[in-house]
């Protein structure tokens, strides 16, 4: 009976650690949240997503990330790229959606 009491007691000190730890993160989560400008993510929707580093990039969110903040000037970087299919949805989705500022990075082909 005494093993069980001590077992009981281990298990509910560890449930309590458990949700003041899960509570914790949830806040610490919500304070902390780093904002992505929601641009990036389209932008890499349109990309062919092979992130195979030709464009020399770590992949195609880091490609879409340099295409908004208005690194890269030529899509033609990314090799797998298509012209229909990829770049000008990309050139007409950059001039209709300027930053914040309303500074427009349009890259060319």
């Amino acid at each position: 009976m005494e093993y069980f009491l001590i077992a009981v007691y281990a298990f509910l000190i560890l449930l309590g650690i458990g949700i003041i730890l899960g509570v914790l993160l949830v806040l610490f989560s919500k304070i902390w949240e780093v904002k992505e400008d929601e641009r990036i993510k389209e932008v890499e929707k349109m990309l062919p997503n092979f992130n195979c580093g030709a464009c020399g990039k770590a992949g195609c969110h880091d490609m879409a990330v340099a295409i908004v903040k208005g690194e890269v000037s030529k899509l033609s970087q990314c090799k797998p790229g298509k012209k229909d299919k990829n770049y000008d949805p990309i050139i007409e989705y950059m001039s209709s959606h300027p930053d914040e500022d309303g500074t427009k990075h349009v890259p060319t082909i």
